[in-house]
């Protein structure tokens, strides 16, 4: 079984767009885990009011709110997981039908994934946000007006799905493309690292860090993209002061390594 690993911070009506997205998956063999960074009640009565119409079960979540913690809460989350396979999410995206089973079809021993993002501005954004449900149809039947009016940056991708093969493949590490947004791997490769480094507080750069130590154990990086694609919600990151010495500490790292 698959685990979804859905990292959230009070924002319902994404999370609910999000959840929504997850509900009518082609694929429905997986369990949603909500990780949740001290989010408000608002949250926790989203998820307890959404958890009766959706066909998976989720579980919440939630650790008080003391400054950006992902690390910690995910953590927790990989202890709970039920499944052998984690597919990372966050919450203010949404996933196309055949996000589940992209993802199963990619997902092999030895690899680590890392998925792409289709970026949203502001008005499309809050367009979505006004549904009262998500609709996929819906949003897909107007793709090639949202890109050209400039609404997401990438069209082809969705549109066209490529499948597996050697040249998903990363010889080496390299910082580019890795959104913790959308990454999976095995359960037992993410415990044997010791999950992700909760020293690293504040926005920025913990996912970097834990698919060079996946990498740096042996795993190889395989890309997402052309197939696993997520649609981000436009919003602003509020608190950016931590990332210059995450990305310090990940350089660290990474040099100890070439040495």
């Amino acid at each position: 079984m698959i685990s979804i690993l859905l990292a959230t911070y009070n924002w319902p009506q994404a999370l609910k767009l999000c959840l929504e997205s997850l509900g009518t998956q082609r694929d429905l063999d997986f369990e949603i885990i909500i990780a949740d960074d001290g989010s408000s009640s608002e949250t926790k009565i989203l998820v307890e009011t959404i958890q009766p119409g959706l066909p998976i079960k989720i579980t919440h979540l939630w650790q008080e709110d003391q400054g950006f913690r992902k690390t910690r809460i995910l953590n927790q989350a990989i202890e709970v997981a039920r499944g052998d396979y984690l597919i990372f999410l966050d919450g203010d995206c949404i996933v196309q039908p055949d996000f589940v089973a992209e993802h199963r079809k990619l997902s092999q021993a030895g690899y680590v994934i890392t998925g792409s993002r289709v970026l949203l501005n502001n008005k499309l954004t809050r367009q979505l946000l006004s549904w009262s449900h998500w609709d996929f149809k819906r949003f897909a039947s107007n793709l090639l007006n949202f890109r050209l009016s400039g609404g997401i940056n990438k069209y082809w991708p969705l549109k066209i799905k490529l499948g597996d093969g050697s040249w998903r493949n990363y010889k080496k590490f390299v910082w580019r493309r890795i959104k913790g947004c959308n990454m999976a791997c095995w359960k037992e490769d993410a415990l044997a690292i010791g999950g992700f480094d909760e020293t690293m507080t504040g926005w920025g750069h913990e996912d970097a860090d834990f698919v060079f130590r996946l990498q740096n154990r042996g795993l190889i990086r395989k890309s997402g993209s052309w197939s696993t694609e997520v649609l981000h919600l436009f919003h602003h990151i509020n608190d950016q002061s931590n990332a210059a010495e995450n990305a310090r500490r990940v350089r660290e790292k990474i040099l100890a390594k070439t040495r």
